[in-house]
């Protein structure tokens, strides 16, 4: 088994960071977004992208795993 690529690796890195460290960056500032308070919004948010970044990171790595050996009569 390969460990994973740097990018995909990153790419589901990026919600984590965006949901658990950035509340410093906007927590001073109440604005209302969508008729949501910010955090709700940022929060309801990073819920829907984070499945683009796993997304984006499966495309990285499918390429790389076609690549292996798998399917072509191998033994692995």
């Amino acid at each position: 088994m390969k460990p994973p690529s740097l990018g995909a690796v990153l790419l589901g890195f990026i919600p984590f960071v965006a949901t658990c460290f950035s509340v410093a960056l906007w927590d001073r500032v109440h604005p209302i977004v969508l008729g949501l308070p910010f955090n709700f919004f940022w929060l309801i948010l990073w819920l829907l992208l984070t499945p683009v970044c796993m997304w984006g990171a499966y495309r990285l790595e499918v390429p790389r795993a076609s690549g292996d050996g798998r399917g072509q009569g191998g033994t692995h």
